[in-house]
């Protein structure tokens, strides 16, 4: 990873295809900065955006591909939608299931220990279903990854 845009960036080749890993360094609020930036600089159309983050209203692990959509209340969508002035950008939301005390601490918090093989396995579905995304585009990935919940998908 380099450090550049105010986040770590990889960049690596799939299929034949350039892919530009970006992990915000920004507070999660302000991450719309960061993906503004990168979008400019390689003069990427949003269209070659898919957003990956958490959400607090999908049960833990269940993995949902939209191409495109309001923030629906995630504050870091917010900013990325108010930064390009649009709603047309993919995203993947990874559940991190409702919050036990306030939101902002649940998202915040280490997982327990019973919710550690759930959440590793959304993780690795979670960068299958980035692949099929660069590969074969997002309605290939909704089809995919929002038929099943949990541990059914993949």
């Amino acid at each position: 990873f380099q450090a550049r845009f105010e986040a770590q960036v990889a960049e690596l080749t799939e299929d034949g295809r350039q892919l530009l890993l970006v992990k915000p360094e920004t507070f999660m609020n302000l991450s719309g900065r960061c993906v503004r930036q990168v979008l400019d600089f390689y003069q990427a159309p949003v269209g070659a955006l898919l957003v990956v983050c958490d959400d607090i209203n999908l049960p833990l692990g269940k993995l949902r591909v939209r191409a495109r959509g309001t923030h629906g209340g995630h504050n870091g969508l917010r900013d990325i939608q108010n930064h390009l002035g649009t709603t047309e950008y993919a995203r993947l939301r990874i559940g991190v299931d409702t919050p036990r005390d306030e939101a902002v601490e649940h998202v915040l918090s280490r997982f327990r220990p019973a919710e550690r093989a759930a959440i590793d396995d959304a993780v690795g579905l979670a960068a299958q279903a980035v692949g099929v995304w660069a590969r074969r585009g997002v309605e290939a990935c909704m089809n995919k990854y929002n038929a099943r919940s949990g541990k059914d998908q993949g």
